[in-house]
């Protein structure tokens, strides 16, 4: 454990950015958990999203007990204003992003931060699990150690961890300006690709020390064809505005980074018979062009209204 009494003079100052918005069933967890970090020279900065719960009366009494709890309100913008919004008030020279309802190993920081300065990078990274509430908790996850291969490569692929297993430098986040609002559903995908054009020193902590919350009071998710082509518009983008970086790829293999995923889960939503999502997936194949010969009997019946279409597919299926 680090010496709390030196931390000042010694330790730079963490800012942990928290958005709120009616978490009153695990705010005063997730805001011990980060109080009692083993590494204690942080602020943390918590923007309630216009709560219409009691994570008002209990940020109020928090605030009595810590003078390191900083907290803004904000009219209900979601969750990516709420983060800038902290980020211009940020003071530390290192930033952490934890959500209201989920939490960390009690010396998360601590390993984060000693990786980052130790290694002189400009991110750290560390492991994760999902807990289910009332349910079968996901297994660990470590990611693979993406500094040792092509990292562009592998974040086209997918999100690399989620928005609160990292530690990264203040001058990085400051390039970036912040977080984008364009594509909601998969904005901090579209944060840590965007970082990693503008730094590739990163290191791994291969432990797991950030824990994610699924639970059924008021969590943020988007239906399924949101979801898909959000991630997929920030690939799409990512690939225009740093064509430099990954110009090393064949053709093939980049089309198939950034369309593959939606060939994909267009296809999973046909068949768990998701057909929104698998109408206005395959009409962006189509629109796009990613499809091969084989997939046009279930690409043109979407072409249908969506009604015709849901009942020529069951008609067929019965057949």
């Amino acid at each position: 454990m680090l010496d709390k009494q030196k931390l000042d003079n010694q330790y730079g100052l963490i800012s942990i950015i928290m958005p709120c918005f009616n978490a009153e069933h695990y705010l005063y967890e997730t805001i011990k958990c980060v109080l009692s970090q083993t590494y204690a020279n942080l602020e943390l900065l918590i923007v309630d999203d216009g709560s219409t719960d009691s994570s008002r009366s209990i940020l109020s009494e928090l605030l009595k007990l810590d003078h390191r709890l900083i907290v803004f309100y904000q009219q209900n913008s979601g969750p990516y204003p709420a983060r800038n919004l902290a980020l211009q008030h940020a003071k530390g020279d290192f930033i952490a992003f934890l959500d209201a309802d989920d939490y960390w190993a009690s010396d998360c920081l601590e390993k984060l931060y000693r990786a980052l300065v130790g290694t002189n990078a400009d991110l750290s990274y560390c492991g994760w699990q999902n807990v289910v509430e009332n349910g079968q908790d996901g297994p660990p996850h470590l990611p693979p150690a993406y500094e040792q291969g092509n990292i562009h490569e592998a974040f086209l692929k997918s999100c690399p961890w989620p928005i609160h297993a990292a530690l990264t430098r203040r001058s990085i986040v400051s390039k970036l300006e912040g977080f984008s609002t364009r594509c909601f559903s998969a904005m901090d995908y579209d944060f840590w690709i965007r970082l990693s054009a503008v730094t590739q020193h990163i290191v791994r902590v291969p432990e797991v020390l950030a824990f994610y919350r699924w639970h059924d009071y008021g969590q943020i998710s988007s239906v399924k064809w949101r979801q898909v082509l959000d991630a997929w518009r920030v690939r799409k983008d990512f690939a225009e505005q740093h064509a430099e970086l990954i110009k090393h790829l064949d053709l093939s293999i980049l089309n198939e980074l950034i369309n593959g995923p939606l060939r994909k889960q267009a296809f999973e939503a046909f068949w768990t018979r998701d057909f929104v999502s698998a109408q206005k997936l395959f009409r962006t194949l189509i629109k796009n062009g990613f499809w091969r010969l084989a997939d046009l009997k279930y690409l043109m019946p979407a072409l249908l209204p969506l009604s015709i279409y849901r009942r020529l597919v069951l008609v067929l299926e019965n057949k």
